[in-house]
């Protein structure tokens, strides 16, 4: 049976002020769509952050509601920081008949639309389906996967186009408790999930952006000069960012007063700087 899962579509921060959270990441040099509110009944508002082919986006909560208890709950418990890993696939009604044949468990489906406000003015409308995976199914964070409807009101040229040369996610690290195996879940959840290892971990090849997964330690040395004590628990530690040039990127922190700290792949700002992940700009 084909594997439906062809790679990550996006990844979200949960946040707990979306005021705060936009104008953080305005200052790291990225072009942050306007808020797009969701429905009553989902509580919620997000900000994109977008790239060609994928992008990331800043959540919050703006109403308590039934539906947003659970995330209401991870903020309350863990903080704000990167959580959510969403899997690109095609029709979601097909996706699912092909995970239950490979033994991969799934939730419930749904369907649903916001209002798009458009940086030319007037408004458009985003319509996406979600489908989840079961909770047993993912040992880091929260993950589903998620087909467009109207790609053309979500990836606009406007928004491409970001002034510390951002243009794509580059990986997501985490440190859970089990590393090894919370590498091998995941790659269940890919069509090309495979596992190698990487100096203290596993990395995880997706199809798009991997997905690293450390012992504490190893994580700690990695990010040796930055606090990640405020990075949540139960989500991701550092979401990892390809940018055309890391002097370029290096300018606009330096520009914004925003210390930015060597690393192996370019240069990470503290989750006090971007809402509870350590964001490492890479380069090519």
């Amino acid at each position: 049976m084909t594997h439906p899962v062809t790679g990550i579509d996006h990844c979200y921060l949960l946040v707990e002020d979306l005021d705060r959270s936009q104008a953080q990441f305005e200052r790291l040099g990225f072009t942050v769509s306007p808020r797009g509110m969701h429905s009553p009944a989902m509580g919620s508002a997000n900000h994109t952050i977008m790239f060609p082919e994928d992008y990331f986006e800043l959540l919050g909560m703006v109403a308590e509601t039934a539906v947003n208890a659970d995330r209401r709950d991870l903020l309350s418990r863990d903080g704000e920081g990167l959580y959510a890993i969403a899997c690109r696939a095609g029709d979601l009604r097909l996706a699912e008949t092909q995970l239950a044949a490979l033994a991969i468990a799934t939730g419930e489906r749904r369907d649903f639309e916001r209002p798009v406000p458009l940086p030319g003015g007037g408004e458009g409308r985003a319509a996406f389906s979600v489908l989840p995976f079961a909770p047993h199914e993912v040992p880091v964070g929260l993950a589903f996967m998620c087909q467009h409807h109207t790609p053309e009101t979500v990836w606009l040229p406007e928004l491409l186009d970001h002034r510390n040369g951002a243009r794509g996610l580059a990986g997501a690290v985490a440190a859970p408790d089990d590393p090894e195996q919370a590498a091998q879940a995941y790659a269940r959840l890919f069509a090309a999930g495979t596992v190698t290892p990487v100096p203290g971990g596993w990395k995880v090849e997706t199809g798009s952006a991997p997905l690293t997964f450390l012992k504490d330690e190893a994580l700690r040395a990695r990010y040796a000069d930055i606090d990640l004590s405020a990075t949540p628990k139960s989500g991701f530690a550092v979401l990892q960012i390809l940018v055309d040039d890391l002097k370029r990127a290096r300018g606009v922190l330096d520009e914004a007063g925003v210390t930015g700290h060597e690393t192996e792949r370019g240069i990470a700002v503290a989750p006090a700087d971007a809402s509870g992940a350590a964001i490492e700009f890479c380069a090519p």
